[in-house]
């Protein structure tokens, strides 16, 4: 007979952290995407998982037609086409990879 003791608790990892500019915000909607990227907590979405659908979607909308998106691109240049494609498949490659992970942002 033995005796095993163990303290255990459950510490949270960062997995995943990217930073994007608001001027994106236009084109993120126009894209479908505004909400799971922006707003997750206000759709109730808490979970990777949960936006992988949403994303996949607005990846290949914003991949499919980049003038429509372009038109979008922020005068000053910060808030550019081709800085958010990358982003987003990020995003979603993140959340494929990691699809239990609790999504936080910070507006």
């Amino acid at each position: 007979m033995s005796l095993d003791i163990r303290l255990e608790r459950v510490q949270l990892t960062t997995v995943f952290d990217r930073n994007i500019t608001h001027n994106l915000t236009g084109m993120a909607s126009e894209a479908g995407i505004y909400e799971a990227l922006w707003r997750p907590d206000e759709q109730g979405y808490r979970k990777a998982e949960q936006i992988i659908p949403i994303l996949k979607k607005g990846l290949a909308l914003l991949e499919s037609d980049p003038e429509r998106f372009k038109k979008f691109n922020s005068p000053n240049g910060w808030g550019m086409y081709e800085n958010f494609v990358p982003f987003v498949r990020s995003v979603l490659e993140a959340c494929e990879e990691y699809p239990d992970a609790d999504i936080v942002v910070s507006r």
